[in-house]
């Protein structure tokens, strides 16, 4: 399919992946002069017209989220038997490529691309998309460890079929199906959450917790089977963050995070711990974190001091051989208890702390939407409450310099003296300006708005182009924009331009002067003639050839029938009436 033009519009190049439905292309979206990448969904595919309308709806669907850590869908489309998705195309690559070629991850890195993957489905479900395929193939990871999902709405039309469907796609997912998704139940948030946790559990062990050979066994240890704790398979592994793993993954939805904000609001508990503890109390106090890897208590060193000793009764007990060591074992086991009490003590109170337990009152954090950062600092202000700027995001709805979103969301419960976190609009970003030139104007509208601009001022010009023909434009095309920049054009009025003489013979005048008026041309002297090969009325002749160019609004002269031309009168025979008394002389 290399070097097959879609839609008029994109060039494939080469194939950089392929799943158990799709094929993916790189390709160039020559309207908009960009990289892209294409899903085409494979041929035994095509026939299932339930699973093609669900396809589509829900890439349409999906195609609304705009997330930094969701991959943009830009079109969805069909040409002919080809079924295919337009996407942001990312520099980068799977985390599953990254997992195989990494081994386990180390826990800070762990957090952070889960704290970015649970963002992106936070959105999507308070949009009311769930991904339902949430795995390591459909998380991409950009040279910078910017995390983007992709295919999401596509899963929930694979997650249609059966899990002993015959395909890589099905097969593959089963490893990280909920319990619920495996027996066929209803699906919901928690089911996106739980999947999240099997692919934390990979990255923090490099291994995922159920594996066999065959889905339907798969699927049933997700629903009966015990799951092995990280820590049992690595070293390292906070316990904080095991609990995180162990909840997301636990067998009833109930006992999961209530949402993706839930978890993210852990993680950042355990990262903000991190932070100000260091590691050795947030691996519980121990060493074996830093110079041992938990991998026990350092070997004691034995010896004998070479002397006896009797007890101070002086009965003549046995003697004994004096073992010195580094601590008395009984001691040190109490002092080793006696330190993880104190970390576990210092660990809670500074959780408590961060997550508002002690002090101020419970409120709803307040909706900031649409406010300037210093609006929404002098509100906050009035609550008790501190805002911090975040990120400058794009944003289709929200004006530039206003907030587009905050962490915490609307109406979560926080406690007064929090500080939430707002991400404020950039506009619609910088787009590349498109090349207009050539283009009619009717058509201007719709390549305005896939590039994300706007039309601005139109003014005409003579010129030999076709009236309506954009001459030139501002921006000029290929430069850098604001999107929502109105471009201002100059189209041709036509004045110039050439028409091509219509085929008018056989038509009737009144059919001759349309084909003309619609050529813009008008008629020109009208002259009759007979003719025996065309009809009264018809037009017999014109003064040019059909195709010839001529200036617009020129005239062209036509000869009419006038029908066959009339038989000459015969004339009469005088006779002169036989006299038989005449004679000839």
């Amino acid at each position: 399919m290399s070097n097959k033009v879609l839609a008029g519009r994109y060039e494939l190049f080469e194939r950089i992946g392929e799943g158990g439905m799709s094929v993916v292309y790189k390709a160039k979206d020559k309207l908009l002069n960009r990289f892209v990448a294409i899903k085409i969904l494979k041929p035994e595919f095509i026939n299932d017209h339930k699973f093609i309308d669900s396809f589509r709806r829900e890439s349409q669907a999906a195609a609304s989220l705009s997330h930094p850590n969701i991959v943009n869908i830009y079109d969805v489309g069909r040409e002919g038997n080809i079924h295919y998705i337009v996407m942001e195309l990312i520099e980068g690559r799977t985390l599953s490529d990254y997992i195989k070629a990494q081994g386990a991850m180390s826990y800070p890195k762990v957090i952070a691309l889960s704290k970015q993957i649970a963002a992106a489905l936070a959105f999507a479900h308070k949009n009311h998309i769930i991904h339902r395929d949430v795995k390591p193939h459909n998380v991409m990871i950009t040279p910078n460890g910017t995390a983007k999902i992709t295919d999401f709405g596509i899963a929930k039309a694979v997650n249609a079929a059966t899990i002993v469907d015959n395909t890589e796609g099905i097969i593959g997912s089963v490893h990280y199906f909920s319990p619920e998704q495996a027996r066929g139940g209803y699906v919901d948030e928690k089911s996106d959450i739980y999947s999240l946790g099997i692919v934390m559990y990979e990255m923090i062990t490099g291994r995922v917790p159920f594996d066999g050979d065959n889905p339907v066994n798969i699927a049933l240890m997700h629903i009966n089977g015990e799951m092995i704790p990280p820590s049992k398979l690595v070293d390292g592994v906070p316990p904080a963050l095991e609990h995180i793993i162990l909840k997301c993954t636990d067998k009833y939805p109930v006992n999961r995070f209530a949402s993706a904000e839930e978890l993210i609001e852990a993680l950042n508990n355990l990262e903000f711990v991190g932070s100000v503890v260091g590691n050795s109390v947030l691996m519980g106090g121990s060493q074996g974190a830093q110079g041992n890897s938990g991998r026990g208590p350092i070997a004691e060193t034995d010896y004998d001091d070479g002397e006896d000793y009797d007890d101070d009764k002086g009965k003549g007990r046995k003697k004994q051989k004096k073992k010195k060591q580094g601590m008395d074992p009984k001691k040190k086991k109490i002092i080793i208890i006696a330190a993880a009490a104190v970390a576990a003590l210092v660990l809670g109170l500074i959780i408590c702390f961060a997550t508002g337990v002690f002090g101020g009152k419970e409120i709803e954090a307040p909706n900031f939407k649409n406010m300037t950062l210093e609006e929404a600092q002098l509100a906050a202000e009035e609550l008790d409450l501190k805002v911090k700027m975040g990120d400058e995001v794009v944003s289709e709805d929200v004006e530039k310099g206003r907030i587009v979103s905050q962490d915490p969301a609307e109406g979560t419960t926080i406690k007064t003296g929090s500080t939430i976190r707002v991400n404020i609009s950039k506009g619609l970003g910088d787009g590349e300006v498109p090349d207009l030139t050539g283009k009619s104007e009717s058509d201007l509208s719709s390549y305005l708005d896939a590039a994300g601009f706007v039309l601005g001022s139109v003014r005409t010009k003579a010129s030999e182009e076709e009236e309506g023909t954009v001459l030139s434009q501002d921006p000029a095309p290929g430069t850098e924009a604001e999107k929502g920049t109105a471009i201002n054009v100059v189209v041709s009025d036509g004045s110039k331009s050439k028409a091509t003489v219509p085929y008018l013979i056989g038509k009737s005048i009144g059919e001759a002067e349309s084909a003309l008026s619609q050529a813009g041309l008008s008629r020109g002297k009208v002259s009759y003639d007979y003719s025996s090969t065309y009809a009264e009325g018809e037009v017999m002749w014109q003064q040019y050839e059909a195709g010839a160019p001529l200036d617009k609004g020129s005239s062209v002269k036509i000869r009419v029938s006038k029908g066959p031309k009339p038989e000459p009168a015969t004339q009469p025979t005088t006779t002169v009436p036989e006299d038989p008394d005449y004679e000839d002389e």
